[in-house]
């Protein structure tokens, strides 16, 4: 994602002084702001794959952070999940299913680094999809067709680069020294 990307953003927090501020720090983004659990949940519904990444305030009045999360991933929407919030972690985070936890005060470098970072391992998940299911294809015809006719096919040449062009934009995707990132990678692979 450029820093002018696509990524929706649904920033959550009950706080309006805190929406406004994120919502100018993420306006390169498609944000979307709302103040409860509720409205959360609903917009959700609305925008249904429009949202990329969702940035939850853990404590709100009414349905809090951690039964917005539990919904979120009850419903399956197709979105990251960073807890954004003055609670300092502790063990009860080991049972929560979120993709990133900031705590506050946060500033919006760290802000935009959170969404680009849980947009890209949304990139990379649906790039490890495309391009598995490209080299099962490829080890599918290895197997049935005879080499001669492989190496005369436009159709194989074509999916032999589009395996190699795959596999360069995942090389490109990840940073892999990024121990938190490889460890969020794994958990969605699993």
């Amino acid at each position: 994602m450029s820093a002018t990307g696509d990524a929706g953003v649904l920033v959550v927090d009950d706080e309006s002084e805190v929406t406004d501020l994120y919502e100018r720090w993420l306006d390169e983004y498609d944000p979307h702001v709302v103040h409860d659990g509720d409205e959360a949940i609903a917009t959700l519904d609305r925008l249904g794959d429009r949202v990329d990444v969702v940035l939850l305030d853990r404590k709100m009045p009414g349905r809090n952070g951690e039964d917005v999360l539990a919904a979120i991933r009850e419903r399956e929407y197709d979105c990251r999940v960073a807890m954004i919030t003055a609670v300092k972690p502790d063990y009860d985070i080991v049972e929560m299913e979120f993709d990133d936890y900031v705590t506050k005060p946060v500033d919006g470098e760290t802000l935009r680094e959170t969404v680009e970072s849980l947009y890209r391992r949304t990139q990379y998940a649906e790039l490890l999809t495309r391009y598995y299911s490209l080299v099962a294809k490829h080890a599918s015809l290895r197997e049935e067709l005879p080499a001669s006719e492989l190496r005369g096919s436009e159709e194989f040449a074509r999916l032999e680069l589009e395996i190699e062009h795959v596999r360069e934009e995942l090389a490109g995707t990840v940073d892999f020294d990024d121990h938190r990132e490889v460890q969020h990678l794994l958990r969605e692979l699993d």
